[in-house]
């Protein structure tokens, strides 16, 4: 009895554990599979009443997809190679800079009325500044030089918010490495320069692949500045999808197509990048 009695909190806590870890699972999946099955609704189902199961509750049909890749597929690519076109870029540039910015802050002192630790809030403040108190001047902004309607202007805009993560992850990156591995390489005849992009950059890849994958993220999924910033050639894939309707509604089972188009490249990258995202965000946590 005591055995017993031992036990069963254990087994109790166990199975809480599970039912959370599946409840959590469900809430996840459940979109995909929302969008998985409205994808393959007859609009009547999804207009007339609500159903989950398939075979049982409605007939699967590829009616939707097929409208899709024969007269709305056009409009689809170009969205695709947009949005690939514009994270792509935005990440690009943000990676490139915040390296640079990170690795500046991580081992110069800066002295002055702007410092190494007011420089890395104002790096951060970009990121807390809310989207929509810019995106007027913004606007104003990318007109007055003729870039509206540009993969260019959207690349721009991008970069200027997802550059704080590139910025503050590698800046945190370059401190956990020793600089005695660079100072070595100055008593060799090596340049400050040459050390970094030799010793300290290879270094740091992995925190730059995860940095890379968040920017991507960040970028793709953005849907303000580009439903201000574009008119139709520039369009991302993120306003394809909620311009979907027509004059009864919203056409979810276009939105669910489109939906999943979307997930794929990044999906893809992620898988991708997998190992040295779990490297990179790692990076430092363990010493000794």
């Amino acid at each position: 009895m005591t055995t017993y009695g031992a036990r069963r909190p254990g087994v109790i806590r166990t199975a809480l554990l599970w039912l959370v870890i599946i409840g959590a699972t469900a809430w996840l999946v459940f979109p995909f599979y929302w969008a998985i099955i409205t994808s393959l609704k007859p609009p009547g189902v999804i207009l007339t009443k609500p159903s989950l199961i398939p075979f049982l509750q409605f007939k699967p049909t590829f009616y939707n997809w097929q409208m899709e890749f024969t007269q709305r597929w056009r409009e689809i690519s170009r969205a695709l190679s947009n949005s690939v076109i514009i994270s792509a870029g935005a990440t690009l540039v943000s990676i490139t800079l915040g390296t640079l910015a990170g690795y500046g802050l991580a081992r110069f002192r800066f002295t002055g009325r702007m410092q190494n630790k007011d420089l890395t809030l104002w790096f951060l403040s970009q990121r807390f500044l809310p989207p929509m108190v810019t995106v007027i001047p913004f606007f104003l902004v990318i007109k007055a030089v003729g870039l509206l309607d540009t993969r260019l202007a959207l690349v721009l805009v991008n970069t200027t918010f997802t550059i704080p993560f590139s910025v503050l992850i590698m800046r945190d990156v370059f401190k956990e490495l020793p600089e005695e591995m660079e100072e070595s390489a100055w008593v060799d005849g090596a340049s400050h320069f040459q050390s970094f992009w030799y010793i300290a950059l290879p270094l740091a890849a992995p925190a730059m692949a995860a940095a890379a994958v968040i920017c991507f993220a960040f970028s793709w999924n953005e849907f303000i500045f580009a439903l201000f910033l574009t008119l139709k050639a520039a369009q991302p894939i993120t306003v394809v999808i909620a311009g979907v309707e027509h004059t009864q509604g919203i056409q979810f089972w276009f939105v669910a197509t489109r939906l999943l188009f979307a997930i794929i490249p990044p999906t893809l990258l992620a898988l991708t990048a997998q190992r040295y995202i779990v490297r990179g965000l790692t990076f430092g946590a363990v010493k000794g």
